[in-house]
């Protein structure tokens, strides 16, 4: 393997974690850590995953406390997805996810023989490649 193109991906990554919606992220990342009642919610949430799964797994399992586990668990999960830091993490992840997404695009096509001056992400190209079987 060539450490000159492992080198220029270390460059990449520098310049990713200078990039203002990095830094978006790890602001919405720690505000996210630091929201008690967030993090309250989301082990609520974990505890109620572990509930369905050990029930589940019972010979004689609970279908009404699983579905009861279940609508508790959705419960859970619209309130942490309406608080403002869950929302601000989640809009910066996309932010930082279209960047690296596009970075990973470009790679792609240039692996794939492109341009490297002039490729980009494809046109109906999300930039995200893991459920793509090809760009072009």
């Amino acid at each position: 393997m060539n450490e000159n193109i492992i080198s220029m991906a270390r460059e990449i990554g520098k310049l990713i974690q200078e990039e203002e919606c990095y830094k978006n992220l790890e602001k919405a990342r720690i505000a996210s850590d630091a929201d008690q009642e967030l993090q309250g919610l989301i082990g609520e949430f974990n505890l109620k995953r572990i509930a369905i799964n050990e029930e589940g797994m019972k010979k004689d399992r609970d279908q009404e406390k699983i579905q009861e586990f279940n609508n508790q668990m959705r419960e859970i999960y619209a309130d942490i997805m309406k608080n403002e830091n869950m929302l601000a993490y989640n809009d910066a992840k996309t932010e930082l996810d279209k960047l690296v997404g596009r970075i990973a695009a470009i790679v792609t096509n240039c692996a794939n023989g492109e341009d490297p001056e002039t490729t980009d992400v494809h046109e109906g190209c999300s930039g995200d490649c893991s459920g793509c079987s090809s760009c072009g």
